[in-house]
């Protein structure tokens, strides 16, 4: 039986069942790794647009119209630059560490759905692996700092994974919290457990308003970004974790950041604004594709993201730690004991 996918294709009909479903499954991460490097790509663009807005200043405009074509000479910069390791550093581990950090911020968006039935594998723990996956991208930093043989990059390593576990707490209990309302850890039914059946979708954004705050800075603080980048903190670890990279292995670690940040967003999205769906189910907003309201969402909170990086100073460190030990981590265990309250009482726990 020839896979639909490859009917008329006279050249892959040919082809065992098997590779025909290896090819299908290749041609299907390509679809979504690529367009994803293009946005991590026009999302720095669009950062450093947002900052020069901020500081009345113009940002990226002599490459290409409007300097669009900025971050992909930023990216050929470091193609052609020499890689140098530092003589005292343990080179497999130095090496491995970015490409630990890049992968990990790829293979996350395997569950991420992008519309109704648009996912790569919409598996029944969606939400754990993403929570599984974000929580080993501190073993990349980790790695990196202690291969450097650097005070640093060492120092910047301890600093992220401190940080990294602490506000992963945080992180947990809102997921948690979401979950009691779905009744279910497939990533799709979070979003159509947010579907009205009226004029309104009901978004968790505005019953679970708190901790969409806190995920929302959890986030920030996950992905190492002002005001918590105090793990490349210039100003006393001149940059950290990645003080002695260069080349392509500091890309690696820049297009895994970014990755992160836009997963992130795309997270906050599926969890409290509603996914794919649209706000209202009249048209015209049932008129626009679900996959635009998701990418329009993602959008709106990258632009948060960077609108607080040139807006809030950085913190101290013990100004972080007490943040997610003091006030983030009591706040979210209350709600979620709250939440469970509110859910036995009026008997609206999700019916399995």
């Amino acid at each position: 039986m020839v896979d639909p996918v490859f009917q008329g294709i006279w050249v892959l009909e040919v082809l065992p069942a098997a590779l025909q479903y290896f090819i299908l499954i290749v041609l299907e991460i390509l679809a979504i790794i690529v367009p994803l490097l293009i946005a991590v790509a026009f999302g720095v663009y669009a950062e450093r647009k947002i900052w020069g807005a901020i500081h009345l200043r113009r940002g990226p405009n002599v490459v290409g119209p409007f300097g669009l074509l900025q971050s992909f000479a930023d990216g050929l910069k470091l193609l052609v630059k020499e890689t140098i390791v530092p003589s005292g550093a343990n080179k497999a581990v130095f090496f491995i560490a970015p490409i630990i950090t890049f992968a990990l911020a790829m293979i996350a968006w395997a569950v991420v759905p992008f519309d109704a039935g648009v996912v790569l594998a919409d598996i029944n723990v969606g939400v754990l692996y993403l929570f599984a996956i974000s929580s080993l991208g501190v073993y990349g930093i980790i790695m990196s700092g202690w291969a450097s043989n650097s005070r640093y990059a060492f120092l910047g390593g301890l600093r992220s994974a401190a940080q990294m576990v602490s506000y992963e707490v945080s992180i947990g209990f809102v997921i948690v919290s979401v979950l009691l309302c779905v009744g279910s850890l497939r990533i799709s039914d979070v979003v159509l457990a947010q579907q009205g059946s009226g004029l309104v979708n009901h978004w968790f954004f505005v019953p679970l308003f708190p901790m969409f705050v806190i995920f929302l800075i959890s986030a920030m603080a996950e992905t190492n970004r002002a005001p918590f980048d105090l793990p490349e903190a210039e100003s006393e670890l001149v940059a950290g974790y990645q003080t002695e990279y260069s080349s392509m292995a500091f890309a690696l670690f820049w297009l895994g950041e970014y990755g992160n940040i836009i997963l992130m967003c795309a997270m906050t999205s599926i969890l409290f604004l509603g996914g794919w769906l649209p706000p209202f189910n009249v048209a015209p907003f049932t008129w626009v594709p679900g996959w635009i309201w998701f990418f329009g969402k993602i959008g709106f909170l990258f632009f948060v993201f960077a609108w607080v990086k040139m807006t809030v100073p950085r913190y101290r460190y013990d100004q972080l730690m007490r943040l997610g030990w003091k006030v983030f981590l009591p706040v979210s265990l209350g709600w979620l004991v709250l939440t469970a309250g509110v859910l036995v009482y009026f008997d609206l726990l999700p019916k399995s």
